[in-house]
C-alpha cells in the first residue's frame, strides 16, 4: 500500500479505519484490471493513483465554488453535466466515493459510457451505510441493485459487484463516526486524555468489528 495518504489508509487507532481499510483492499484488488488511458472521475487528490499501472492517468472533477481545490490534483474541470472529451477516449475509468455527490447521476453515467471505449473497464466504489459528509453536496445512497440497474440502463455490463463490509462493521463504523463527531471534541482540550481515549475506544471498536 505504498504512497497512499494516511487519510485514505488510516491506522487502527483512527475512526474511519474500517471503511477506509476495506475500501483500499477492494480497490487494490481490482486496480490491475484497468489499463491504457485512464480517467479518474471526481479525482480530488488522486489518493489511489499509485495503485494503477496505466499509460496515462487523467483526473477530472467539478469546480465547486464552495469547495477548496488548492490541495487537489485535478487535471481537468467539468461543468457538472458534460465531460469535455470526445467519444471513446478512455480505455478505463475509475471513480471512488463520488456518485453520492452527483445529483444528476443517470446523466453522468451516460457521459462516462460515451467517453469510454467499447470493451473498456469502469471501476466504481460508493458508500451505502455511512453518515452524511461534505455537506451540503451529499445527495444519495444507492443499493447494489439500484447501481446495477442504472449502469445496465446506460449500456454497461456489470461483470462483478462486491460489498466491502458487512452489517456488523457498518454498525461499528457509524458508532465510531458518532463518537468522533460528538464525544471526542469534548476531550480534545486534554492531550493525554485525548490520546488515551482514541487509542482505547477507536482501537477497541475497530478490533471488535
Amino acid at each position: 500500500m505504498m504512497m497512499i495518504s494516511p487519510a485514505f489508509n488510516p491506522s487502527i487507532t483512527q475512526s474511519n479505519y474500517l471503511i477506509r481499510h476495506r475500501l483500499l483492499k477492494a480497490i487494490s484488488r481490482f486496480a490491475p484490471n484497468l489499463k491504457g488511458k485512464l480517467l479518474d472521475f471526481g479525482c480530488g487528490q488522486k489518493p489511489y493513483y499509485s495503485l494503477f499501472t496505466v499509460d496515462e492517468y487523467i483526473g477530472i472533477d467539478f469546480e465547486n465554488p464552495g469547495h477548496p481545490h488548492a490541495n487537489e490534483a485535478i487535471d481537468v474541470f467539468y461543468n457538472g453535466k458534460n465531460i469535455p472529451f470526445a467519444n471513446n477516449t478512455f480505455d478505463s475509468i475509475f471513480t471512488s466515493e463520488v456518485f453520492e455527490h452527483v445529483f444528476n447521476l443517470p446523466e453522468i453515467i451516460t457521459e462516462l459510457h460515451r467517453v469510454l471505449k467499447p470493451g473498456g473497464q469502469l471501476l466504481i466504489s460508493c458508500p451505502f451505510a455511512f453518515c452524511e459528509h461534505e455537506q451540503p453536496n451529499d445527495y444519495a445512497r444507492y443499493t447494489s441493485f439500484a447501481m446495477r440497474h442504472m449502469l445496465q440502463q446506460k449500456g454497461f455490463e456489470v461483470i462483478e459487484q462486491v460489498k466491502t463490509g458487512n452489517s456488523i462493521e457498518a454498525i461499528y463504523q457509524l458508532r465510531l463516526v458518532y463518537i468522533h463527531q460528538h464525544i471526542t471534541p469534548k476531550v480534545r482540550k486534554i492531550p493525554v486524555v485525548r490520546s488515551l481515549f482514541r487509542l482505547f475506544i477507536y482501537t477497541t471498536y475497530n478490533l471488535t468489528a
